[in-house]
């Protein structure tokens, strides 16, 4: 076996092969792209022993994703993607001074791969399929996430020169919303909206029901009285505010395309039936889940491993007599949003995750402790039914805490 370090940047390798016995074999800076992988190959072979099985070649690299990873895996070599993090410790294993270089990194993942492998996962394949539906699902919750964030710095330049805007709409993104202010980004704009006019820009944003009364509340809002801000911060901000619409007005169009996307991919799935059977899963939260679980079935060993994989299991940390049992950290942030909100949309859709939430509840646990339990076990009951191929039934997942309140 040959043991191979990937220290990885956007536009070079540094790579240092091993040995089993640890003895330095090469070190080399490679390009990206296909010279670069060309070389590579090029240095197994010369440093391999003869007739060598390409899963024998095990890497170690701080990313799973990208082209050269890809590339990498349909080689047939062993890949690992060690978390910065635990590189990071290894290296302060190796060193106390705190230098840190490409090469030295390069250094440090081949001895993780060399001597720790077995506590690190190898990257396993998805279908091409999972790959589109993670590629999509990412895409689609990032655009939500710039949504929410161009949102947010439209309401706080509101609040410095429109605040009448602030009354009249609960949801700046939202149709009524974008297209009042589109047509007044300025207080002198909205004071000078009829009524009438405010109705008709709300039938062409695409409102059908409730339009006068609406429309009158948005007009009443604009008309009132308010501190008034300096001409020069009215103009500048009129116009910010005006390219901010835009922006939202764009994101909000390419969420809803994406969406649809999302659920046509997501739909051709041979697993989509069984995740989107589990309770308060849909199709956007259950192509999420499944982008971020993947679909590959030796992944997880077992229950536990896709739990902690999760995030929603907790860790404890106990020294002496102190025992302390907290939410993991170190987790994936988009898998554990996707799973917190099916935890919460469980509750009004099955009794027995009501019951389970409620449980932990009863025994002090806060609300979103309770929230992250019901998501840890919810987890546990869609490894079940996607390792036995069978859609969720209510009385089977939650029959084991029946029988103990019997």
């Amino acid at each position: 076996m040959v043991f191979i370090g990937d220290e990885w940047a956007e536009a070079h390798h540094d790579i240092e092969i091993q040995d089993e016995q640890g003895q330095v074999l090469v070190r080399r800076r490679l390009p990206e792209g296909v010279t670069g992988m060309e070389q590579l190959h090029g240095l197994i072979a010369l440093h391999a022993p003869d007739e060598l099985d390409p899963a024998s070649v095990v890497i170690g690299i701080e990313t799973d994703r990208g082209p050269w990873v890809a590339t990498l895996l349909a080689s047939g070599y062993t890949v690992y993607a060690i978390n910065p993090i635990q590189a990071s410790r290894y290296r302060e294993r190796l060193t106390s001074s705190g230098a840190k270089s490409d090469p030295g990194d390069a250094h440090v993942l081949a001895q993780i791969v060399r001597l720790d492998a077995a506590h690190h996962r190898p990257i396993v394949g998805d279908s091409d399929l999972a790959d589109e539906v993670k590629v999509l699902a990412r895409t689609h919750q990032t655009l939500i996430w710039t949504r929410q964030r161009t949102t947010n710095t439209l309401r706080s330049m509101l609040r410095g020169y429109y605040p009448a805007a602030l009354e009249a709409f609960d949801e700046l993104a939202g149709r009524d919303a974008l297209a009042v202010l589109a047509a007044a980004p300025s207080p002198d704009a909205g004071r000078r909206l009829t009524i009438g006019r405010v109705e008709r820009l709300l039938r062409k944003a695409g409102r059908q029901r409730n339009v006068a009364s609406t429309a009158t509340a948005i007009h009443d809002a604009l008309h009132a009285e308010h501190l008034q801000a300096g001409a020069g911060v009215v103009r500048g901000s009129a116009t910010a505010v005006l390219a901010l619409v835009n922006v939202i007005t764009a994101t909000v169009t390419q969420i809803d395309t994406l969406a649809e996307q999302v659920e046509a991919s997501f739909g051709q799935h041979p697993d989509a039936g069984i995740i989107r059977s589990q309770p308060g899963l849909g199709t956007i939260l259950g192509a999420r889940v499944l982008a971020e679980f993947g679909d590959d079935p030796h992944r997880y060993a077992d229950t536990r491993a896709r739990k902690n994989y999760s995030g929603m299991s907790p860790i404890t940390r106990a020294s002496g007599l102190k025992r302390v049992v907290l939410a993991r950290y170190a987790r994936n942030r988009r898998l554990a949003d996707a799973l917190y909100q099916q935890a919460f949309a469980a509750l009004t859709s099955s009794p027995g995750a009501r019951a389970y939430y409620d449980h932990h509840r009863a025994r002090g646990a806060t609300h979103h402790a309770a929230l992250r339990a019901l998501a840890n076990r919810l987890v546990g009951i869609l490894h079940g039914c996607l390792a036995t191929g069978t859609p969720y039934n209510e009385a089977t997942a939650w029959s084991h805490r029946t029988t103990i309140a019997a």
